[in-house]
């Protein structure tokens, strides 16, 4: 029977309702697969062998129908018996581990690298999660972006606002839309920001274009081996909010993809599936490419509840077909 074992946050901190790990967790059992669970802190290198600390997993059969918040403190999932097994015992082992992108990080993608080594399909790439910032990454399709700067600097940071008037200033390693400011004309805020932000000018940041289409949504686009998912969850800002996440309060909203949405799949889609990254959430606001999120992507399960759709399903037979 084929195993697939997830890395993935302590159970008990999952959100019920739009956990998308917990939808592949589902499309696994449904295909008879043997689901287990591991925390990063559950992996090691033992006698030159990189093994992991695993716990078998099991959903109620009626997880994705019940959701009752009465259900969260007990029975809505089954963790069995933890036990040490090489990561190689492993046939998939799927990095659903949410940032932060940090050293804790990296040490994880080299244990993964690792079980990669010995046959074990890993998803994502762990070199590939290295390599690919998600707010970096996306600037190699310059095409497809807004205008904007990478620096730590003062002076280049000061000038791009200068010829923009309008900016938004953000951290490459920030998630959730923490930590993104937007400064305006004549804004006496601007060298406190770019004071914090740059840690004294000792850490890079980005400086992008302020996009007023963010009112209309920042559109979540989901891709499996390069491929979009028909449909984009449109996050709409809150009130008085210029970040449309979900986590900063934003809303979201299912939309069919546009002509210019599939045009810029079209340029990143290859790329993506070279590089061993088989499922990823690219973030549009207007006609623009913002961001290529590679390292925990989410928003399978409002989309699936909007359009009846089975993402997670699509996922899981890629993976399978991958393994063939």
């Amino acid at each position: 029977m084929t195993k697939i074992a997830f890395v993935m946050d302590p159970v008990e901190s999952l959100n019920l309702k739009k956990d998308s790990t917990l939808a592949m967790i589902k499309a696994c059992q449904s295909r008879g697969l043997e689901t287990f669970y591991v925390r990063q802190e559950d992996l090691a290198l033992w006698a030159g062998e990189v093994c992991g600390y695993f716990k078998p997993i099991t959903l109620r059969a009626d997880f994705a129908e019940t959701l009752d918040p009465a259900i969260a403190g007990h029975d809505w999932i089954t963790v069995g018996t933890e036990y040490r097994a090489p990561l190689a015992d492993m046939d998939v082992i799927m990095m659903r581990k949410d940032p932060p992108f940090d050293m804790e990080f990296i040490y994880t993608t080299y244990l993964l690298e690792r079980a990669e080594e010995q046959g074990v399909l890993v998803i994502n790439k762990p070199q590939s999660l290295r390599d690919c910032n998600e707010k970096f990454f996306a600037t190699a399709f310059p095409e497809c972006g807004p205008p904007l700067v990478v620096s730590r600097r003062y002076d280049v940071l000061r000038a791009f606002h200068a010829e923009h008037r309008n900016v938004v200033y953000k951290k490459l390693d920030g998630m959730g839309g923490a930590s993104i400011f937007r400064i305006m004309d004549d804004d006496p805020n601007l060298s406190v920001v770019l004071e914090t932000l740059t840690e004294g000018e000792k850490s890079q940041i980005m400086a992008q274009v302020y996009l007023p289409e963010i009112v209309d949504g920042d559109k979540r686009i989901l891709l499996i081996d390069g491929e979009p998912v028909p449909y984009a969850l449109a996050r709409i800002p809150s009130a008085g909010e210029t970040r449309g996440n979900l986590a900063a309060g934003g809303t979201g909203q299912g939309r069919e993809l546009t002509k210019r949405d599939l045009w810029i799949v079209e340029q990143i889609g290859p790329e993506l599936k070279n590089r061993g990254l088989t499922f990823v959430g690219i973030d549009v606001i207007g006609n623009y490419l913002t961001e290529i999120n590679v390292t925990c992507p989410t928003c399978i399960r409002e989309l699936d509840t909007q359009f009846s759709l089975d993402i997670a399903g699509t996922l899981i037979d890629t993976v399978l077909a991958k393994l063939k």
